[in-house]
């Protein structure tokens, strides 16, 4: 099977959201430390009490889940009014949530002007991974990722994304009882992966932003090494990922030439193959401790041959690395098929016998579309044209 042409990376461009008229409070959630302070000093508090105060607040909000001002009772009580008077903490609205038979949980999240992502929640023995998006849509059109059929609509703010790591723990109980210790790593969301909706570092601020919240000792407190960002291979913004952020780095690679790598992940046109190893292989945190993880869904006659398995290999050599191998997991009018299973354990076994982890990811939620390259929000499943989104976008 040949696989067909995918149109070339859209234009990196989202449309700002229209602020409604009269919404005068600011929301509290996905402000850094820095601009926590600031608006506090802007809406009255004391400069001298503002440092004390950021970290009050920041543990009410993100060590206990706290959403109402009225709970933060070591603050005074005029003091809460004053916050109440100017400031929200508000966080994205599940409107659907979906189970699967084997315990992966999906939710549907409605963000301000009406958009809707989604969120996947994997349990696994001894761990919990939260798979959360960063863009309404994806830029990426990448052609067997049934998200990438859905056009940009635009970047997710700081306080959607870390929104959803908060509805995450709301749903799976994950806060502490107030006046309790914050609940220990062996709690049921102890991962994150930035592997959902969208490509991660085309909105590198805001998730940035988000995952320096959830770094944060005094807060959601997961260690950078819990977090992995996936990058289907943004060239530029690699080395600024271990910089600025910190965490463990994925690469949806896909293919082994540049033939095939230009219809299955578009972006390769502007970023090729060998131009996206020579940033890994510079990578700052890169070492046999930090591996890069590469990303390989595996498609029959497509990218699944034993030359194919022998070229990854030649092409990762030098570069501290796992293979994830993934089944690919089939979607409404996908122009794809999973590789047959003694295929991929064949390529597997090319690539282990060369010195590397080759894991088969076991498919999680197919029966919900939770896996991964299946997440399409559902009032984005009809395509729509960018002017109907812009439409739409301007109005919310």
């Amino acid at each position: 099977m040949t696989a067909p042409s995918a149109p070339i990376t859209q234009d990196v461009l989202t449309i700002p959201r229209r602020t409604p008229e009269g919404d005068g409070k600011r929301n509290l959630v996905g402000l850094t430390r820095d601009q926590l302070r600031d608006v506090l000093i802007e809406t009255g508090t004391p400069e001298k009490q503002a440092k004390m105060r950021v970290g009050q607040i920041w543990q009410w909000i993100y060590q206990k889940g706290v959403r109402d001002f009225d709970a933060m009772t070591n603050l005074a009580k005029a003091y809460r009014a004053q916050l109440e008077e100017h400031f929200v903490i508000a966080v994205p609205e599940v409107v659907q949530r979906h189970v699967s038979e084997d315990g992966t949980r999906k939710y549907l999240v409605r963000i301000a002007g009406g958009h809707e992502v989604e969120t996947v929640y994997i349990p696994e023995d001894g761990r919990g991974t939260l798979c959360i998006s960063s863009q309404v849509g994806c830029t990426l059109t990448c052609s067997f990722c049934h998200t990438g059929t859905q056009k940009l609509v635009r970047n997710l703010t700081p306080a959607e994304i870390v929104g959803q790591i908060m509805i995450a723990r709301d749903d799976l109980g994950e806060w502490p009882e107030i006046g309790r210790a914050p609940k220990d790593e062996t709690r049921l969301l102890s991962n994150i992966v930035l592997m959902g909706m969208g490509e991660p570092l085309y909105n590198f601020e805001a998730v940035r932003d988000a995952m320096k919240i959830a770094m944060d000792g005094e807060g959601i407190s997961l260690s950078r090494r819990r977090i992995t960002l996936s990058t289907s291979g943004v060239v530029p913004e690699i080395a600024r990922t271990a910089e600025e952020i910190g965490c463990m780095l994925a690469v949806s690679f896909h293919a082994t030439t540049d033939e095939v790598r230009d219809r299955l992940v578009p972006i390769n046109k502007r970023w090729n193959i060998a131009e996206l190893l020579e940033a890994l292989k510079a990578y700052p945190k890169l070492s046999n401790s930090e591996r890069i993880t590469f990303e390989y869904v595996m498609l029959k006659d497509v990218n699944d041959t034993d030359e194919d398995a022998r070229r990854l290999v030649k092409l990762i050599r030098g570069i501290p690395a796992k293979i994830n191998l993934i089944p690919f997991n089939e979607w409404p009018g996908s122009p794809y098929q999973r590789s047959d299973w003694k295929r991929i354990k064949a390529f597997a076994d090319i690539i282990y016998k060369a010195g590397y982890a080759s894991p088969i990811r076991t498919p999680r939620g197919e029966d919900i579309m939770a896996a991964c390259g299946q997440l399409k929000s559902a009032t984005e499943r009809a395509r729509k044209s960018r002017a109907q989104i812009e439409a739409e976008t301007r109005a919310g």
